[in-house]
Parts: structure tokens; C-alpha cells; sequence
């Protein structure tokens, strides 16, 4: 499992379990109402709204959550009209390329306190485009592996429309277009496996390996403040930690 795969685990992990997921619940929130204002409450045809209600679903968002979040964004006065998209690029200790995704009402404030994060630990905001081309976007369904038989697995992710499927540590990575990403996770809950996530992502073409403690430590240091940020819905990097390297730093 490389240590990138291990710490997206232990990231969603601790989203999941966090004590302050009225916070997180939050962001998802914000995230369903500006999809269904910018392209309307029909998940079905609004892919963005789709993928938001994916990623929700994934961290154990109540169903009437969402729902609410749908109508707010849908409705005449819809309180998501006031954000924007607003995409960060950037390097971080180590030469790390980093993407940031933030909605915010305040494109001032966001772009400082996100230029404030890459300052403070050794790291560089780019221009847009700087790292992009680092990264693909698709769509990742994480199903628990305990039983899985791999061939069983990738015949029924095909059917969902799934494009490739990885063994990821304990789990399986399965890989699609972003527009597959809920028709694969509806194909592989129908044929019975466990969903441990399932959301749009940031896939790097290819990783920097980081083994120094301290520059990592900094790198995932840099990460936590970013994400803690209130206006920041994602943030992806192409590290790839050492195992060993990252319990200690994590820990």
C-alpha cells in the first residue's frame, strides 16, 4: 500500500470519526446547495450534485441532511448563490505538488489564508495550472476486502461501469470516470460488497516520495491547516510517504 493510498485511508478515517463533524457535515452541505443552485436539484441530471451526494453518502450524512441541502440549494432564495469555486495550485515542502478546492463568499480572505498555510511550512503558491497537469480527475470507490474475491470484484465494478480495479492494503481501489462514479457504487452495493468511501478525486499521474520525518511532518502539517479551513472542501497532494515514515509523523 503506498503511503499516499494509507494516508487517504487514515484521512477519511478521521473525517469519519472526527468530533467536530457538525463542521464537516457543514462543508458537505455547502457543497450539495452551490451543485443544485448552479445546475438544479436533480441529481440525475446534474453531475456535480451527484458526486457532492456521493461524497456525503461516503462520510455518513443523514439522508434528510442531504435532502435539505438539495432543496435549499434548489430553491428561489437559495443561500448558496453567494459562493464560487475557487481552485489553488501550488508546491509544498519537498517539491509536493498541491491542489486546493475551496468554495468561498470571500475570495480575499480564502486566497489569504491559503497563501498564509503554504508560507508558513516551506511551501510555494503557483499560478493556475501550475501543478494540474500533475493530476487527473476520477472517480474512486474504497471496498472493504476482507473475503473479496478480486476477479468477482472487477467483473461487477465493469458492470457499473468502473475502469480499473486496484488492491489498496486492506481494501480495493476502484477506478472510473467521474460520470460512473454512482452508477459504480450503486452496481457494487447491489452485488453486496461494503462501500468504505466513494468520491471524486485528484489521482496523481505520478507521486514524490518523501522519507525525511521533518519534511514530512511539515508536508502533512501544511494539509491539516488547509483542510481545517473553513471554505476549503479538498485538498490533494502527489506524496507518497514511507509506511514507516508516516505512522511516526502521524502518531
Amino acid at each position: 500500500m503506498s503511503g499516499h493510498s494509507k494516508w487517504s485511508s487514515i484521512k477519511h478515517k478521521k473525517g469519519a470519526a472526527d468530533a467536530k463533524r457538525g463542521k464537516l457535515f457543514s462543508k458537505l452541505s455547502r457543497a450539495i446547495i452551490v451543485a443544485a443552485k448552479e445546475g438544479g436539484g436533480d441529481p440525475a441530471a446534474n453531475l456535480a450534485l451527484q458526486n457532492a451526494i456521493e461524497k456525503a453518502r461516503s462520510y455518513s450524512m443523514p439522508k434528510d441532511n442531504i435532502e435539505r441541502a438539495i432543496a435549499r440549494g434548489s430553491g428561489t432564495d437559495a443561500d448558496g448563490s453567494n459562493f464560487e469555486t475557487v481552485i489553488y495550485e501550488g508546491y509544498g515542502p519537498s517539491g509536493v505538488a498541491v491542489i486546493v478546492e475551496a468554495l468561498t463568499d470571500n475570495r480575499n480572505r480564502t486566497a489569504s489564508d491559503v497563501r498564509h498555510a503554504f508560507d508558513k511550512f516551506d511551501g510555494n503558491l503557483g499560478t493556475s495550472g501550475a501543478v494540474a497537469w500533475l493530476f487527473e480527475r476520477r472517480g474512486v470507490v474504497v471496498v472493504a476486502g476482507d473475503g473479496v474475491d478480486e476477479d468477482e470484484l472487477t467483473l461487477a465494478a465493469a458492470e457499473g461501469g468502473a475502469d480499473d480495479v486496484s488492491p489498496d492494503g486492506s481494501s480495493f481501489a476502484v477506478i472510473s470516470a467521474p460520470e460512473n462514479l454512482a452508477g459504480v457504487r450503486e452496481a457494487l452495493e447491489a452485488a453486496g460488497y461494503t462501500i468504505e468511501s466513494a468520491e471524486l478525486t485528484m489521482v496523481p499521474k505520478t507521486t514524490v516520495e518523501v522519507a525525511d520525518e521533518s519534511a514530512a511532518k511539515k508536508l502533512l502539517r501544511l494539509v491539516d491547516q488547509l483542510e481545517e479551513n473553513d471554505d476549503v472542501q479538498d485538498v490533494f497532494a502527489n506524496f507518497d510517504i514511507p509506511e514507516q515514515v508516516l505512522e511516526a509523523v502521524a502518531s
